[in-house]
């Protein structure tokens, strides 16, 4: 059975739409885990559009289970994840025009970047993490660069216009996790994931957690953050 991070991200979007102080991400995440979450992720963007390094300071010392950071490769990112030390750092394209993370990392772009940045963070005892599409000439190219997990984009999935579609998606997920998990990657997966999505995707059993945010926040707006999570965590088990 996967293990459930749920992302907070957009609890600080609702927080920045006013400029407030609340609702606070840092007491999203503590709720989270209570009701069972395993991880917190938290994308820590350059626009910082929601998460801001004041949250991320206090989830590293609040957290108790894993934080997972996700991020770009530009240099003042780097520098706040070799400071903050999370458990996982993720890295993700990452575009200013975007709503969302648009897909996976192209992996035949900026490989000596790459290169660099997962160097620093192995230096400082960071496990590191590769957000990818989900088909094997990535992942035989995130083995390479030698990072301890990939995480398979579910995006295309997610948003699947017809059964066949979905059962076809759903199969390319399957055939990537078997393969990253023969090459000795460990298998995350997210983005777009639901409570009507994502039963099918827990029965790829090479899939060790799955990061979930924006669903469980939106239900949390209606039925508390507590009772989405543990929703969730029942429709996973």
């Amino acid at each position: 059975m996967p293990e459930l991070s749920v992302n907070v991200d957009h609890i600080a979007t609702l927080r920045q739409a006013r400029r407030a102080q609340e609702p606070d991400p840092v007491t999203a995440a503590l709720l989270a885990e209570l009701a069972g979450a395993h991880g917190i992720t938290v994308h820590l963007r350059k626009d910082r559009r929601h998460i801001q390094e004041r949250d991320l300071n206090i989830l590293r010392s609040t957290v108790k289970t894993k934080l997972n950071l996700e991020m770009g490769t530009s240099e003042e990112i780097i520098r706040i994840a070799l400071k903050i030390k999370p458990e996982l750092c993720t890295l993700v394209p990452e575009k200013e025009e975007e709503i969302t993370t648009e897909g996976g990392l192209n992996l035949s772009q900026d490989i000596s970047r790459l290169k660099e940045v997962i160097t620093l963070l192995h230096e400082r005892g960071i496990s590191v993490s590769l957000f990818i599409n989900p088909d094997s000439n990535s992942i035989r190219k995130a083995h390479k660069l030698n990072v301890e997990v990939v995480e398979l984009h579910t995006g295309i999935y997610a948003e699947a216009n017809s059964p066949l579609e979905a059962a076809t998606e759903l199969e390319k997920l399957a055939g990537a996790a078997a393969l990253a998990k023969k090459l000795g990657l460990r298998v995350n997966a997210g983005h777009g994931l639901n409570y009507q999505n994502v039963k099918k995707v827990c029965l790829i059993e090479e899939i060790e957690e799955l990061s979930i945010g924006h669903s469980i926040i939106a239900r949390a707006c209606l039925v508390g953050i507590e009772k989405a999570v543990k929703e969730m965590i029942q429709l996973i088990k």
